[in-house]
């Protein structure tokens, strides 16, 4: 399967249904914000394997109970459906937290 840059349009269109998310060189980005370190550490554990899974791996970064992430697709040099889709994941997983 042949992955490829996402469009202007895409992107835009992913930010409608996605409002957390920004986007700055090259990539999606998001703070995520739980209760605690335990439900923070719980959602990056989630997130591991559904990434796994995927291969395809967020950047990422945990302060106490606060998350950042940033996702690219570093074969292509930008934002993919791969992005797009760890994303929606992300903010499911999120959402039952």
């Amino acid at each position: 399967m042949t992955v490829t840059k996402a469009t202007l349009e895409e992107i835009d269109k992913f930010h409608q249904y996605h409002t957390n998310w920004t986007t700055a060189d090259g990539m999606l980005q998001r703070t995520f914000t739980f209760r605690n370190f335990r439900e923070a550490f719980g959602f990056m554990t989630e997130v591991a394997l559904v990434a796994e899974c995927a291969n395809h791996h967020p950047e990422w970064g945990n302060v106490y109970n606060r998350i950042t992430v940033q996702l690219t697709t570093h074969d292509v040099g930008g934002i993919t459906q791969k992005d797009f889709d760890l994303a929606h994941q992300m903010d499911l997983i999120a959402s039952r937290r």
